[in-house]
């Protein structure tokens, strides 16, 4: 019996030891609490973090862009005006039902257009009507739809140029962000050599003095590339996201190759895809058909019906005596316009003067196409041309800036020499990042007046 409670002690002592072994692993292993730090929860964040192409960014602004989206929706609502103004061109089916009591007295109905004391009206109506108003009026709505998708094709076309400025502006503030760093770093270098020279007693104090001014203008604009790359990421953020989000990197080089098109070619695609001629020419068709319309109200139109159902002072399908009360009937009708104090007159002069305003339109919108190409195509090749230009200037600053200071160690050249070789450098790296978006803007703006973007 003592042996059976000495396992049972035994036992349990090692059963509670798993336990309170168990809990203290458990409490170990258990995840930091909501309330941690930033810091702990960067790994978590940065596995989610968006790697965006030029393609990815212009579709998300498309579904965040509040302009291009209430283009879209104009453009679809014109859609369902079109097939409306259709739909008016069918005929079309009713089905009415009606009682009619008629009062009597002394055996005569008091209104004599009615056939009975009661009438039962449940009848199908089919109706067309055929004028040369209604034909106008679904010709018109084709052509204000064309104008809509037009539009909004407008408004995608400026919507990219935006996306493809924000998106290469980021890119830019990135690259001039590490060239601030690196000009940081060779500002400390340079102050620190300047410091052991004067040790030294190679250069005078003065030397250091410029030196650290050097680098304490270098450490500024460092801190200006770091507040640049800030406002451009959260500018492009609000154009991209529905929600508020920081949280992403880009894909493409701001630097790579991306072919000029010929003139030829462009001309070409814009004479027949630009959105805006396409614009003008569907306003111009618009006020054509409002002409044909307001002339229509001086011919005469045609209106067609037919019944089928129960007209009878039973509703029921058969009356007294076994006689069917279904039955069917037709009518047609033609209104002649004769005459309405040259309202008609006045509505078709109104209509050519808005015609004739619409192909002025159109006639300086193609003029300003052809201006805009050549505008638009000079600035590209303007672009690219000097973009070359500005990436050797940024080698030779460089070269320059290491020489200048293998100079300076040696006693060739002055401090402010290397000043000089130092600004030059940053500028230079500045105006090449601000060259490569200049041309990317240029070569979106040119390709938008076809339709088309061409990313790398």
């Amino acid at each position: 019996m003592k042996s059976c409670r000495m396992l049972v002690l035994f036992w349990v002592s090692v059963a509670t030891l798993f336990l309170a072994s168990s809990r203290r692993a458990a409490a170990q292993e258990m995840p930091p609490p909501a309330s941690t730090s930033a810091a702990q929860q960067t790994p978590t964040g940065a596995s989610q973090i968006l790697r965006l192409t030029l393609d990815d960014a212009l579709a998300r602004a498309r579904k965040n862009s509040t302009q291009f989206l209430a283009a879209q929706t104009e453009a679809a609502i014109a859609r369902q005006d079109r097939y409306q103004a259709g739909a008016a061109l069918l005929p079309s089916v009713t089905y009415n039902n009606q009682a009619i009591s008629t009062s009597v007295s002394k055996g005569n109905l008091s209104f004599i257009a009615n056939n009975g004391p009661h009438e039962y009206l449940s009848q199908a109506n089919v109706h067309e009507s055929i004028d040369l108003v209604s034909v106008s009026a679904f010709r018109r709505a084709s052509a204000a739809s064309a104008l809509a998708k037009a539009r909004a094709e407008i408004a995608s076309r400026g919507l990219v140029v935006t996306v493809v400025q924000s998106y290469y502006a980021v890119a830019a503030a990135q690259l001039k962000l590490e060239a601030a760093k690196k000009n940081g770093d060779e500002g400390d270098r340079f102050l620190k050599l300047t410091q052991d020279l004067e040790k030294g007693g190679e250069v005078a104090h003065s030397d250091v003095i410029k030196a650290e001014l050097q680098m304490q203008d270098r450490r500024r604009q460092l801190l200006e590339a770091q507040l640049g790359l800030l406002n451009a990421r959260l500018d492009f953020a609000v154009l991209i996201f529905p929600d508020f989000n920081d949280n992403f990197e880009l894909a493409e080089d701001l630097h790579a190759s991306v072919p000029l098109p010929t003139l030829p070619e462009v001309q070409q695609r814009a004479a027949r895809d630009n959105p805006d001629l396409r614009a003008a020419l569907a306003a111009v068709q618009q006020a054509g058909h409002d002409v044909t319309g307001a002339r229509g109200g001086y011919l005469p139109s045609l209106s067609f019906d037919y019944w089928y159902g129960i007209d009878a002072p039973q509703f029921a399908v058969n009356g007294l005596n076994g006689v069917s009360n279904l039955g069917s009937a037709a009518a047609a009708t033609v209104n002649i316009p004769i005459w309405n104090w040259g309202a008609t007159q006045s509505r078709i002069k109104q209509a050519e003067l808005r015609r004739t305003q619409a192909q002025r339109e159109l006639s300086l919108a193609q003029r300003k196409l052809l201006a805009e190409i050549k505008s638009l195509y000079a600035e590209a090749e303007t672009a690219l041309n000097e973009l070359s230009g500005l990436s050797r200037s940024a080698e030779l600053s460089g070269e320059s800036l290491r020489l200048t200071t293998l100079r300076y160690k040696g006693g060739e050249a002055t401090v402010l020499e290397v000043v000089d070789a130092q600004t030059t450098f940053a500028q230079a790296n500045t105006a090449y990042q601000d060259g490569a978006v200049r041309y990317r803007v240029a070569l979106a703006n040119l390709q938008t007046l076809t339709g088309v973007l061409t990313t790398p």
